[in-house]
């Protein structure tokens, strides 16, 4: 790898990154430990746990929360290696070690409930990691940022209403939690000066 040019190092790693997440994934799903709540977790909607109901909505927080973690892992690896400014390859190497952290928490939350999880990023996701391959220097520096600022801030949104709307106790821990890993990965990315005021949503 040492030989690669800078730009086929930062595809490599992505790409290793991807595999390895997915990897990780399969393994999970694969091999599920938890016993669906009731015997339904997997359909549309709300069913008994002992930890209280699990809404439709619980169920969506674990598949979009893993998503995420899906394509921002991978992404802040790369960033690390690829970005221009040493701010952003700093931001990046924290959000992605954290949404490994998450990740783990993301899988253990969802084996308890008996949650099946998706093992790969969305369409949408996918989409922005090729867009981000194809960038270098300071304009890659802008796409990295302001795509993550996004997708947090809509994260940020759906868990907020969730903690305001679940019944379940291991969910509104877990949801809690995910709240302050999102928050400060916002205030990170806002740190680096590229996100302008229309973004901050």
């Amino acid at each position: 790898m040492r030989g690669l040019p800078r730009r086929g190092r930062g595809r490599l790693l992505l790409i290793l990154a991807v595999l390895a997440a997915g990897a990780a994934a399969f393994v999970v799903v694969m091999n599920p430990v938890g016993v669906p709540a009731s015997g339904a977790a997997g359909l549309g909607g709300t069913v008994r746990t002992k930890w209280g109901p699990l809404s439709a909505q619980d169920r969506t927080v674990l598949v979009k929360v893993r998503q995420a973690n899906l394509w921002e892992m991978p992404a802040g690896q790369q960033a690390q290696q690829r970005a221009a400014a040493p701010r952003v390859r700093e931001v990046a190497g924290i959000i992605s070690a954290q949404h490994m952290q998450l990740d783990a928490a993301t899988r253990a939350v969802a084996e308890q409930l008996g949650v099946l999880l998706p093992v790969e990023p969305n369409g949408s996701q996918k989409s922005w990691l090729r867009e981000m391959s194809g960038k270098f220097g300071a304009d890659y520096d802008k796409t990295f940022v302001l795509r993550l600022r996004a997708a947090h801030g809509q994260v940020f949104q759906l868990l907020a209403k969730a903690r305001a709307q679940t019944e379940n106790t291991v969910m509104r821990s877990f949801i809690e939690s995910g709240m302050k890993f999102v928050n400060t990965h916002i205030s990170l990315l806002e740190s680096t000066g590229l996100v302008p005021r229309r973004a901050l949503h």
